[in-house]
């Protein structure tokens, strides 16, 4: 099979090899991929930066999300036949969806939704997990709550936004001029040019952050919550308590806990709870996703798509930080 490669860690674009078609293992479908979509944490774990989380062997196949038709299925599989139409993020030891063919254990897919084609369910699992666990599993959004979502536009955000709005919350979001429409179409309640305005002076009392961006704007994020406010993010650094439940064992526990002391002593003052987030893999919540779609609750937000062949220029062009919604590449 062709999958897109890279051979060490940095900078060094991708290339386009012949691979095996993977083997099978008794819980586990061989899919026949169609679409993948471009994340952030592509260009991370090429990057190598998070190594500490997680190590791969080399040559190394990317990509973290996919949709396609199962044509194998594992001795023990009991939720998927040949010819199915699924969707899903594989596990993290699993990853490489930009190949022709992937193995992926079937708790870690769901049909895919039939309103959608390929390129739209591509779109959607990685994005769609990571918002889902951060809404509602970490920072539990009731009707009522008032909830700040940072970068709206960008892939996670233009699913988080609906979400979030699915759920009866108050959603202020930041974007650029050029994503204001979008993101107001999405249910935004307010939009704040980020260029123009600084949300920490504008904000406050707000229940929920969920943080797409890290760095300053995650540090500036703790002061428009209220005391017991919860901030989620996905490009902060993990702290202690993720460290412990992710099973980090006691050197990199206490690496991450002196890396993350300025966030810990930001949650101290501000009395908030800061949760990092390693999204996890689930055909259970990627089901209850198909719902939204299906009723047509949700929608995926597409920016571009992009051929196999070109894999390194769509994650070029994702690197930008400009799509306003999802990146994709067609590989079938």
């Amino acid at each position: 099979m062709n999958a897109m490669v890279i051979e060490r860690y940095g900078k060094s674009p991708m290339r386009m090899v012949e691979m095996p078609i993977p083997e099978i293992g008794e819980n586990e479908v061989l899919a026949e991929i169609h679409a993948a979509s471009i994340n952030p944490v592509d260009f991370k774990i090429r990057d190598g930066k998070v190594k500490l989380l997680l190590k791969y062997k080399m040559p190394l196949i990317l990509g973290n999300d996919f949709s396609g038709v199962v044509v194998k299925v594992g001795a023990k599989v009991t939720r998927f036949n040949v010819g199915d139409e699924i969707y899903g993020r594989p596990r993290k030891e699993k990853m490489g969806t930009f190949a022709e063919y992937i193995a992926v254990h079937e708790e870690d897919i769901a049909l895919k939704p039939k309103n959608l084609s390929f390129e739209e369910a591509a779109s959607i699992p990685l994005v769609g997990l990571t918002s889902f666990q951060a809404l509602h599993d970490i920072l539990q959004i009731q009707k009522g709550h008032k909830i700040l979502i940072h970068a709206g536009s960008g892939g996670v955000g233009t699913f988080a936004i609906q979400l979030a709005k699915l759920m009866g919350a108050t959603v202020v979001t930041t974007a650029s001029s050029k994503g204001i429409d979008l993101v107001k179409s999405l249910g935004a309640d307010e939009v704040i040019n980020y260029k123009s305005t600084k949300f920490e002076e504008k904000l406050k009392n707000y229940d929920a952050v969920f943080d797409t961006l890290g760095g300053e704007t995650l540090e500036k994020s703790f002061s428009v919550l209220k005391k017991g406010g919860k901030i989620v993010s996905v490009s902060g650094l993990p702290n202690a308590r993720f460290a412990k439940e992710y099973g980090s064992g006691f050197f990199k526990t206490m690496l991450f806990s002196a890396a993350s002391y300025k966030l810990t002593m930001l949650e101290k003052k501000y009395n908030v709870q800061y949760t990092f987030l390693f999204m996890k893999p689930s055909g259970d919540q990627l089901r209850i996703i198909s719902n939204y779609i299906e009723s047509g609750k949700i929608k995926p937000i597409i920016d571009k798509v992009f051929s196999f062949k070109d894999a390194q220029k769509a994650m070029e062009y994702s690197e930008l930080g400009r799509a306003k919604g999802k990146i994709i590449l067609k590989i079938r």
